[in-house]
């Protein structure tokens, strides 16, 4: 029966990396140092440890389209949002291309954020109207954490609206009557992704299976989550824990291929004490555009165990765009599907300040099917081996690239002594960004009282 409800990591290509190693060589001996530095710099870190991506550009959003400046697609850029403000950006686009654009929001830890406080993101053609648009909130878990939303213009043969070539532009809003003076952190990121070379089927799919699949086998493996989109540590189908503090978030992501169905449970650990939080946990999953695709109900908190799963996800199609219910069209590519889980700070108060036991359960169903036939590169919107090879090894998209980078120049035939350098170069980027997260390692699960107690 049907149901209804609410990418990184790729490898500098060989020629590039033989470039970059031919310059290290040239390195006078006693300024390696500087050159490691220069090829390996930190990491943004924005408010309550919240991790950038690599190579993230400043940019400012304008109030008005007549000034607003231009996204290039590929990559990402830095902003800043007031409360109630809204700021434009203008992309120029051709007659054939899908494009995206999605924005992260990092409130400030400690500040006031209300139910219907959010992030608005809109896609709009040269006559205001929107191409698309979406809106992600706190809802009832009223405390701050990272929020995205994510916008589009999908060319669609049955519209006659955002078909044409020419200019468009992004309205990023942050809406709510809450919305204190504070500033928000903005991680903007605008992607492309070519149309099929033949057209196929234009409705999702009508029966699909719904029941959540077996507990996964073989106990739980350890596994830290990221501290950011960027940081987020591959997965694969299995049990995995870890440990959150209250107040931050921890960032996950598992391949889903053309096909493929993904099922998603996150439990939190007993803990001593008395108390009661009423939104202790939020769960939300994403696309590869970091579009909403499920989000927990709020989850209380009375220091028994507690489990929030997600809501069971259509198979990933090309054809779910064409629908009107959020999880089809959001379940629209293959890719990187990115999980938050987020820890109320009240939490803390009740609780205590420590890191609290999560565990994730991690289910793919399906046999991976052939995509769409792109008409070009399908860029992130695709599972490649390497992909697959980051998840099992749990490797971030940065980790996952370096790795990638260091296999080819060793392939390349480099010498040694270039290799060690590019490699020292690597992992320094590698050290610096996990000492960034500021996020307490995993460990063994905190000791439960009583006999464990269903919810």
């Amino acid at each position: 029966m049907r149901r209804r409800g609410v990418r990184a990591g790729r490898t500098m290509p060989v020629a590039a990396a033989v470039l970059v190693a031919g310059c290290l060589t040239v390195v006078p001996p006693g300024q390696a140092g500087a050159a490691q530095a220069s090829a390996a710099p930190a990491p943004a870190v924005g408010s309550g440890g919240y991790v950038f991506a690599d190579g993230i550009e400043q940019i400012r959003g304008a109030a008005t389209t007549n000034d607003a400046p231009a996204l290039t697609a590929g990559a990402t850029y830095k902003d800043a949002i007031k409360g109630g403000a809204q700021l434009v950006y203008r992309l120029d686009l051709d007659a054939r291309t899908n494009a995206y654009v999605s924005a992260v929001a990092v409130p400030e830890p400690g500040s006031t954020v209300g139910t219907f406080d959010g992030l608005k993101v809109s896609l709009q053609d040269r006559n205001g109207y929107n191409c698309s648009a979406n809106e992600s909130r706190f809802g009832s878990a009223e405390f701050p954490r990272p929020l995205a939303a994510y916008a589009h213009r999908t060319m669609d043969r049955s519209s006659s609206s955002c078909q044409e070539a020419g200019a468009y532009f992004v309205v990023i809003e942050r809406r709510g009557k809450d919305a204190g003076p504070g500033t928000w952190d903005l991680e903007i990121r605008h992607e492309l992704e070519p149309g099929p070379r033949t057209e196929g089927p234009t409705a999702a799919p009508e029966n699909w299976p719904s029941a959540s699949p077996p507990a996964p086998a073989g106990g739980p493996r350890e596994r830290a989550g990221g501290a950011g989109f960027s940081e987020a540590t591959g997965l694969t189908e299995g049990e995995w824990r870890d440990r959150i503090e209250p107040g931050r978030s921890r960032f996950y992501r598992v391949p889903v291929d053309w096909g493929q169905q993904l099922f998603v449970s996150a439990d939190l650990a007993s803990s001593s004490g008395r108390g009661l939080v009423f939104s202790a946990l939020d769960v939300t999953l994403f696309n590869p555009m970091q579009g909403v695709v499920a989000g927990s109900v709020s989850v209380p908190y009375d220091g028994k165990q507690k489990s929030a799963d997600l809501e069971p996800l259509p198979p990933v199609k090309y054809e779910n765009r064409f629908d009107s219910d959020a999880q089809f069209e959001n379940t629209r590519f293959a890719g990187w599907y990115y999980l938050r889980v987020s820890l109320s700070p009240r939490v803390a108060e009740e609780f205590g300040e420590k890191p609290y036991g999560l565990t994730l359960r991690i289910s793919v169903e399906g046999t991976p099917q052939a995509g769409p036939g792109y008409a070009g590169p399908p860029g992130i919107f695709d599972v490649t081996e390497a992909d697959k090879d980051a998840a099992a090894t749990g490797r971030s998209g940065p980790e996952a690239a370096a790795s990638g980078t260091m296999k080819l120049v060793a392939a390349a035939g480099i010498g040694t002594g270039t290799v060690l350098v590019l490699g020292l170069a690597a992992w320094t980027l590698l050290a610096r960004r996990r000492a960034a997260r500021a996020q307490t390692p995993p460990g063994p699960e905190p000791a439960r009282h009583g006999a464990p107690t269903a919810w």
